[in-house]
């Protein structure tokens, strides 16, 4: 029996999968990095709020100036000065970290960042008056466990997620088709092509066997 080799078919066979793990492998979207920022409400006359920055204000603060374009190269001295705040654990104390126009959105970023890897829980910028960014000590009590969650902003507390299914299911997942990179297209019409060049192979072998039989 002679053996019959489909070419477009074993073309498609063996091209297919690589297109698609190529091109499956790239993103759809750049990634994005998100920042998780509270703002408070704006302070009033005759109205109390417990989120304001008012009843901090006037605690002693080290001041540190921030230069320009220069927090991410003095990070670790800032993760430093905060982790000694920390550890001498006094009453209505903190780091004023002045900053101003000139400062960049990296410096903003390097600043948030230190109070993370130094775990300094309180913070917030004042925008009120100053602009400048505070890192307040909260003081613990050796003689009782205690803890406020009356703070200004921080990483840990005051923090509120949402979770929501943005995902379509279901024929509505031909919604996705217009975020598809151009390269897919290509590769799914290649897909048609070669299927159809490989039914009309099948149905011109069949009609051939069909005549050597008849």
């Amino acid at each position: 029996m002679k053996k019959i080799f489909y070419v477009p078919g074993l073309i498609s066979a063996v091209l297919i999968p690589i297109l698609f793990w190529y091109y499956g492998n790239q993103r759809v979207h750049p990634p994005y990095s998100v920042m998780d920022l509270g703002l408070p409400a704006k302070v009033r006359p005759n109205r109390t709020f417990d989120n304001t920055f008012e009843p901090y204000r006037n605690w002693n603060y080290k001041k540190i100036i921030v230069s320009p374009n220069a927090a991410l190269q003095n990070q670790k001295l800032y993760v430093s000065e905060l982790k000694k705040l920390q550890s001498r654990n006094e009453k209505e104390s903190g780091i004023e970290f002045i900053i101003n126009d000139s400062n960049s959105y990296q410096d903003f970023i390097a600043l948030i960042d230190a109070m993370t890897l130094s775990h300094q829980e309180m913070y917030g910028v004042d925008i009120e008056k100053t602009g400048h960014f505070f890192a307040i000590h909260e003081y613990k009590d050796s003689d009782k466990i205690e803890r406020s969650y009356n703070s200004i902003c921080g990483t840990e507390t005051n923090t509120i997620y949402y979770s929501e299914e943005n995902h379509y299911k279901g024929f509505d997942t031909l919604k996705y088709l217009p975020d598809l990179p151009k390269q897919s297209f290509y590769v799914i019409f290649g897909f048609l092509l070669f299927v159809n060049i490989s039914m009309f192979s099948i149905k011109e072998n069949l009609q051939i066997q069909r005549k050597r039989l008849a």
